[in-house]
């Protein structure tokens, strides 16, 4: 039944990159699952360019961001895309949790703001994409309110899925856990930070287009 779900998935992603020029693809996921640096990484690989900025405090990405014309290889395969690294989805923000990042009350409540305003764009933003990269922290557990919902968003307006098990490198990280909770859903696992499995990963996208 899982491999059903996942040639079905395929077959959808072939007809839509053959009606479309522009794809957008988006990273989707949690806040400091590492989507910035992820983007970061492939835009390096196939740029030669960063895409934006990150920290170890949580929204450092509060507005949707977009690299055009992303070209990527491998094998003697190809694909362009438009490359959408978007806010991380939380179902709660509070500007107490950035004042113990030394924060002031002022700076705190203001970047509170705009994380929120972030989140309602990135939700604002699934029905323009056409595949979508979940990344989920691999040392955090996947059964989360929110990875539920992003993926459960996702199901419902019928977008393509890769999920991206990142921060393989370290040692909590559980992918197994994750391929458990979404078995409907290819999972592959990386370090954006140290650039492992990125090789993989782009195989994974391009072969979605079969």
């Amino acid at each position: 039944m899982i491999r059903f779900i996942k040639d079905f998935i395929k077959r959808m992603i072939t007809n839509i990159f053959k009606q479309k020029k522009h794809l957008k693809l988006g990273l989707y996921g949690p806040p400091n699952a590492g989507k910035t640096t992820l983007a970061n990484k492939i835009c390096k690989d196939w740029l030669g360019e960063k895409m934006g900025t990150v920290s170890n405090v949580a929204h450092e990405t509060r507005e949707v961001q977009v690299k055009e014309q992303v070209h990527i290889k491998h094998k003697n395969k190809e694909m362009s895309f438009n490359l959408v690294d978007t806010p991380g989805i939380a179902t709660k923000i509070d500007y107490e949790d950035f004042m113990k990042h030394k924060m002031t009350q002022k700076v705190a409540k203001q970047r509170a703001k705009e994380a929120t305003k972030g989140v309602i764009d990135a939700i604002r933003w699934l029905d323009d994409m056409d595949c979508v990269m979940v990344v989920l922290d691999a040392t955090q557990n996947p059964y989360s309110q929110v990875n539920v919902t992003i993926i459960g968003n996702l199901a419902a307006r019928d977008i393509p899925v890769l999920i991206v098990g990142n921060k393989v490198d370290k040692k909590k990280a559980n992918i197994k856990k994750i391929e458990s909770a979404f078995p409907q859903y290819e999972v592959v696992p990386v370090s954006a930070t140290k650039g492992k499995n990125m090789e993989e990963l782009y195989e994974s996208l391009i072969g979605l287009m079969k």
